[in-house]
This record gives structure tokens, C-alpha cells and sequence, in this order.
């Protein structure tokens, strides 16, 4: 899997920018990504160093549409922790 499949977009909500002063960035990451690939894709992307990744499991919520029933996809979050000599993410930067 490409470093570039792994993370597949920035999460953006009020908790998540909270954490960005004390650079704690959140993404939405890959289904079968693990932590060490997580760890690798953002230092590899953004050449910065990571201290610690947690992930978080959602699974899809059911949906309707008349009466046809279905599911949204599951799906998972990393949260990711950077060292205190690193450097900031600049894509979010501009958004506080």
C-alpha cells in the first residue's frame, strides 16, 4: 500500500482542532491501515516526526432511502501525536 493510500483525509471538527495548538492532528486513514504505517505515511508526507498514533474503529451507520435500507462504510481514525522539536503540519496552520 502507497504512503498516499494510508491517509485519506484530514479530519476537521471542533475537538480535532483543539488539538492542533499542542500538535495532536487527526485523519481518516485507510481500513486495514496499522499504527507503524500510519506513523510512516505522515512523516513521510508531511516530514515531520511522530511520537505516538492511536486509531479508532467506526463502524458504517445504517441509512435509508425510501424504502430501500442500506449501510455506510466502516471506517477508521488516527490520531497522531508529533514530537516537541517537530515542526508543524502547515496544512493546518491556516485554519486555527
Amino acid at each position: 500500500m502507497n504512503v498516499y493510500d494510508i491517509i485519506i483525509k484530514p479530519v476537521l471538527s471542533e475537538k480535532s482542532f483543539a488539538g492542533i495548538n499542542s500538535k495532536n492532528y487527526t485523519f481518516k486513514v485507510h481500513k486495514d491501515a496499522t499504527k507503524p504505517q500510519v506513523k510512516k505515511a505522515v512523516e513521510e508526507i508531511f516530514k515531520v516526526k511522530v511520537e505516538k498514533v492511536n486509531i479508532a474503529n467506526y463502524k458504517g451507520k445504517p441509512k435509508r432511502q425510501g424504502r430501500h435500507e442500506g449501510k455506510q462504510s466502516d471506517w477508521k481514525k488516527a490520531y497522531v501525536w508529533l514530537t516537541k522539536e517537530s515542526k508543524a503540519i502547515e496544512f493546518f496552520e491556516g485554519l486555527q
